[in-house]
């Protein structure tokens, strides 16, 4: 298997903070790599040490074959970026911006305007090509700002939370051109908070917390780590609710939690369900409500931190994480 994206024990110290704590990744050619964490994780710290605007302290990487520090030149030939906010000139028409950084990587006029005009279809832009970038929506902007990013024809496409403040629709909108990036054989790298972006587009997921790699595998692999089915139960009274807490952790084989007003657990053998109805109904309760559902990454993820993708008590204000 070839790998567009490897890196190995790469550390990274912001004075007494470490943003990263040897971190390993890797991508192979043509898949989207999900890297999840909260604020403060790590992510954003190791993209841009990927895309070699920052040196690491310790460790290695390669994009594409060439290592970030000793290569980076040749790294920058094979990357696109596209930060959290979109970095677009608000001055410029949107065909302004995409002719800016076609000239900047050395195209001719023509070979400029040629590949504006072919970005702009691509994203659905044709129409707003002429206007000023400050006279665009938010999710506008955002499919703009990833247009620039692809003027030269990456290999390596990194996206780091690209969807941040964007509404459903336009957050839909951007999947689908991420869909379109992979299908083409283009190597992604996406950080998200989003649990359902990652579940929706990524091929391999890694979880950061605290500057490292404390989880990966694929959605479905990671669901199953942490006990693929959730069970939900709300007795009818609710002076039963310790009883089912202690019903359910006897037979599941572990704590339940209370969530709003109904007991909760992950179970990895779905003979449990119909073991708890029998043991409640030998005891007299009665149950309003019971479910078996597959887990979502955000109970995954609250699994095995903790705490949620949008929480990070650590994290420090500002820091470049």
């Amino acid at each position: 298997m070839r790998y567009a994206i490897e890196a190995h024990g790469l550390v990274k110290r912001y004075g007494k903070t470490t943003a990263l704590d040897g971190v390993d990744l890797t991508v192979p050619e043509g898949r989207l790599l999900g890297v999840l964490g909260p604020n403060g994780a790590g992510k954003t710290t190791a993209v841009r040490i990927l895309a070699t605007l920052l040196r690491p302290d310790g460790g290695t990487a390669t994009v594409g074959g060439y290592d970030v520090v000793r290569q980076a030149h040749r790294a920058r030939h094979m990357i696109g970026l596209t930060g959290q906010y979109a970095g677009v000139d608000e001055s410029l028409t949107g065909t302004e911006n995409i002719i800016l950084i076609a000239r900047l990587l050395g195209m001719s006029r023509a070979d400029s305007r040629a590949r504006a005009k072919e970005l702009l279809e691509r994203f659905a832009l044709t129409d707003a090509g002429g206007r000023a970038a400050r006279t665009y929506s938010g999710g506008m902007r955002r499919r703009l700002d990833l247009a620039t990013s692809l003027v030269g024809r990456p290999r390596v496409l990194f996206l780091d939370e690209p969807t941040t403040g964007l509404d459903p629709r336009s957050r839909t909108d951007l999947w689908d051109v991420v869909r379109a990036l992979v299908a083409d054989g283009v190597t992604v790298l996406l950080t998200t908070q989003y649990l359902e972006e990652a579940d929706q587009l990524a091929d391999d997921i890694v979880v950061f917390d605290h500057g490292r790699v404390i989880a990966s595998g694929t959605s479905d692999e990671l669901k199953a780590r942490t006990g693929n089915l959730v069970l939900e139960v709300r007795p009818q009274r609710e002076e039963h609710l310790d009883l089912v807490i202690q019903v359910v952790g006897d037979i599941a084989g572990v704590t339940p939690v209370l969530e709003g007003g109904q007991v909760v657990t992950g179970v990895t053998d779905p003979a449990v369900a119909p073991a708890v109805v029998r043991r409640l109904d030998d005891l007299g309760v009665v149950a309003a409500e019971m479910s078996l559902r597959k887990s979502t990454l955000d109970e995954v993820f609250l699994s095995l931190t903790g705490h949620r993708t949008e929480e990070n008590p650590t994290a420090k204000e500002g820091a470049l994480v």
